[in-house]
């Protein structure tokens, strides 16, 4: 019953950091700051790994200020 129920906690664990990934992942990025950081993990809160995909292919959604890359 012990290896059942540490199997399942691992599982668990296992599951939390993936679905944490994109929020760890977008907070680390310089693609974006501010209130569009928010609102991008915002958006991964609520709609899911999606919304992370999106953010790799539209962020940022404005002209960067002072930048020139």
């Amino acid at each position: 019953m012990t290896s059942i129920l540490g199997l399942s906690l691992t599982a668990l664990l296992v599951a939390g950091f993936i679905w944490f990934l994109p929020i760890l992942l977008i907070l680390r990025s310089r693609k974006t700051n501010g209130a569009e950081k928010l609102f991008w993990i915002l958006a991964v809160v609520f709609v899911s790994w999606f919304a992370w995909i999106l953010y790799l292919l539209l962020a940022p959604l404005g002209e960067r200020k002072g930048s020139e890359h």
